[in-house]
């Protein structure tokens, strides 16, 4: 994407675009996410950088309106299997933080050196700067929606100093941490005084586009192993529990299958379905998708550009009413002609909304020199808990804009945060670009009807991949087995949670077979699962191990190591599909799933 459609993006606040690129804008010294709700600033003073981390380490702060370290994670990063994308899957499980640069380069067959130059070169920033915007982030959630002394989150966010973290929060955030939290108490989100670590740290896990959770919680139902996994409740309104092994300590987590939106904008009537839409125009979603966005046929239009939740947690993130939109059949202001090149669906809609008022009266906090926009006043600050709506009904008005799973998380060590986040992000594949998927198995004959009935279906990961391969050769009553015999007990059982799944080692030494095989393989690093591991060599030393089949090692590559692009070995997956075969598997396992309950 160049910079002039990047700017498109930016000038119709297209949420689709938040966590792919941010846009800093020199004459204020802050920089946004693509749907900040503020005035468009100019073209000649807006610069353009592919992470937070790089727009920080060029002086750049987080706008306090749009909180643009609160985006989903760029897709980008799962698809490429390079040193660069292996390099930001470890640093967002935290690597850096607990290992070091030099533990992040050894992983990766690099010196520290190639690491930061190919980083820098790629993404703007290097190691050291993309781990510091990540503890910044964390930091700033437990310091609102934690009572814990602030000397405390400093640790548990991952700086090696109180300094240091004074000076990071400063810098990002133009506040004192005591200032950061006190802001949420002003905006109506105080911390009560039992939010402690043991009631559990609330999270609201952002995603972008349309999210089919039921068909993530369905997979996650039929596999829970008993005393490690649970999901519990009724279809619509399940919940997931299960346990984890953390580098500091043990977690669970609960997460809820009804997902939540942003309230909408006031944008005008919505289109119905069939109806002409000019270029350019946008109304709520479409159960026919008739507003689907040029060149993503099937997916339904956009409702306005929502603030998509924090992927940590989100405070309350809300919609913005942007004035009037163009009513169906109107002109529209721009022609396709317009458009940025490879986006059609950009054209002219920077034009709806309205001219800027004259006053500063309406400017975002910290940003006096920018006019606040015409229309209706921006009805919620991203602090202020919005009214969420249900999402989980296909064709609901906004369901392809993006929303948030909700969490809560107890750990026995607040350091683990950062990673178990990343690793629940994983597990429910929230990092995912559904535009990007569906307008390529869309237009299939054989996928487009599913793709059409299953927007923004997702690749379900692993919590722990090391885990997932065990439990992917032995099956679930096995597993079973193995968790009551083998598993490390919790110190405090939570209802039926009782284990956390045993460590490769201890199996190794328990277990004969390909399974003794593939523990010791596990402990002792032959076959690596990590983040960052090759998934090339990762395969090749798995299919290596005595027993192994090619479908048990593509499965893992397609779970563990959340490779989008896998086909199983008796599955007739068409090289058309790629980059997105694993999807493709999805969708069919998933309507023969269905098939087979209707019957």
């Amino acid at each position: 994407m160049d910079e002039e459609t990047r700017y498109e993006a930016v000038r119709s606040r297209d949420a689709r675009f938040d966590g792919e690129f941010f846009f800093a804008v020199e004459t204020t010294g802050i920089y946004c996410r693509p749907s900040c709700p503020a005035v468009t600033p100019k073209r000649q003073n807006v610069r353009f950088y592919a992470t937070a981390a790089a727009a920080q380490s060029s002086g750049f702060r987080a706008c306090r309106r749009c909180r643009p370290d609160a985006v989903p994670g760029s897709a980008e990063w799962n698809v490429r299997a390079d040193v660069v994308g292996r390099a930001m899957r470890l640093i967002a499980d935290g690597v850096v933080d607990r290992e070091g640069v030099g533990g992040l380069a050894e992983r990766l067959g690099y010196s520290a050196r190639q690491v930061q130059r190919q980083l820098t070169a790629e993404v703007g920033a290097g190691p050291v700067a993309l781990a510091r915007a990540q503890r910044a982030h964390t930091a700033r959630v437990l310091l609102q929606t934690t009572g814990l002394p602030v000397t405390e989150i400093a640790f548990a966010a991952g700086f090696a100093s109180v300094r240091q973290f004074n000076d990071t929060i400063r810098g990002v955030y133009a506040a004192t941490p005591t200032e950061l939290r006190a802001e949420g108490r002003r905006r109506g989100k105080a911390v009560p005084r039992d939010a402690t670590p043991s009631a559990g740290v609330p999270l609201r896990l952002a995603y972008r586009g349309p999210y089919q959770a039921g068909a993530v919680f369905d997979t996650l139902a039929r596999e829970a192993v008993p005393g490690v996994e649970e999901v519990a409740g009724d279809r619509g309104t399940r919940v997931y529990r299960r346990t984890l092994r953390l580098p500091y300590g043990t977690g669970i987590v609960a997460v809820e299958e009804k997902t939540a939106l942003p309230r909408a904008a006031a944008r005008g009537p919505a289109v119905p379905a069939g109806a002409a839409v000019p270029a350019g125009a946008a109304g709520p979603a479409t159960a026919a998708g008739a507003d689907a966005p040029a060149g993503r046929p099937g997916l339904p239009g956009s409702a306005g550009p929502a603030e998509p939740a924090d992927p940590v947690n989100s405070l309350g993130p809300a919609d913005v009413a942007r004035g009037p939109a163009v009513p169906a059949g109107a002109a529209g202001p721009a022609t396709g002609a317009d458009a940025p090149a490879g986006r059609p669906d950009l054209a002219g809609v920077a034009d709806r909304a309205g001219p800027a008022t004259a006053t500063g009266a309406d400017a975002p906090a910290g940003r006096p020199d920018l006019p606040g926009p015409a229309g209706p006043a921006h009805p919620a600050d991203p602090l202020i808990p919005a009214n969420p709506v249900d999402a989980s009904t296909p064709g609901r008005a906004g369901a392809a804009r993006g929303g948030w799973l909700r969490a809560r998380l107890h750990l026995t060590d607040l350091r683990d945060l950062t990673t178990a986040v990343q690793r629940l992000r994983r597990l429910f594949d929230l990092d995912a670009d559904p535009y990007a998927v569906d307008e390529r198995l869309g237009p299939d004959p054989r996928l487009g009807p599913l793709v059409a009935a299953r927007p923004g279906l997702r690749a379900p990961g692993a919590a722990d991949p090391a885990e997932f391969a065990v439990r992917a050769l032995v099956g679930r009553k096995e597993a079973e087995r193995l968790v009551q015999q083998y598993g490390k007990a919790l110190d405090t059982p939570s209802g039926t949670l009782t284990h956390v799944f045993p460590e490769p080692g201890v199996l190794a030494e328990a277990e004969g077979g390909t399974l003794g095989a593939l523990a010791s393989a596990l402990a002792d690093g032959t076959v690596r699962l990590d983040a960052g591991a090759d998934r090339d060599d990762a395969a090749a030393a798995l299919l290596a191990l005595p027993g192994m089949d090619p479908r048990h090692v593509a499965l893992i590559r397609m779970r563990a190591l959340g490779d989008p692009d896998v086909a199983l070995p008796d599955e007739p997956v068409p090289d058309a599909w790629r980059p997105w075969r694993t999807y493709a598997c999805q969708h069919i396992w998933y309507g023969r799933e269905l098939a087979q309950a209707g019957s």
